[in-house]
């Protein structure tokens, strides 16, 4: 297990295209085999694969790691709570410039202000595809829980 006092004190990236597991998970504090297995649990992260099945990342994969790194050492989530968070971000990353295009181009009504009522939907829907994530784990859990119970009877 990492001790909290050196999640800081991570290395510089170099400024290179591509990086094998190996520097990876020096750059990131992390071994190669947890690497593998968040390949299985973060979408988000998708090395290059070439020859022999060997692994390549690049920069944005090195840094998506270290923010999985964050979420899981440093502000203790889950592997499925910072699944959510990172695809909150995605998300939200997407979504706003949209609602932003349409507050500013939405005529201005006395009345009605369109700036509040744009960031209201906006939030409705980050807040109901969070909420769509959420049952789709849960019942993935209960379909593995009812198929370990229909072994056991």
């Amino acid at each position: 297990m990492l001790e909290p006092s050196h999640n800081a004190l991570l290395p510089a990236i170099p400024n290179k295209r591509y990086f094998i597991i190996g520097e990876v998970g020096e750059l990131c504090n992390v071994k190669p085999h947890v690497l593998r297995y968040w390949e299985q649990e973060f979408p988000q992260l998708s090395p290059v694969k070439r020859r022999g099945n060997r692994r390549y990342y690049q920069k944005d994969d090195v840094l998506m790691i270290r923010r999985i790194r964050s979420l899981l050492y440093e502000q203790g989530y889950t592997i499925s709570g910072a699944r959510l968070q990172l695809q909150t971000e995605t998300e939200t990353a997407l979504i706003k410039p949209a609602f932003t295009e349409e507050i500013e181009s939405a005529p201005i009504v006395e009345s009605v202000p369109s700036q509040s009522i744009a960031l209201f939907a906006y939030q409705a829907q980050v807040s109901q595809n969070m909420l769509n994530i959420v049952i789709k784990d849960m019942i993935r859990e209960l379909e593995a829980i009812v198929f370990l119970l229909g072994k056991r009877v």
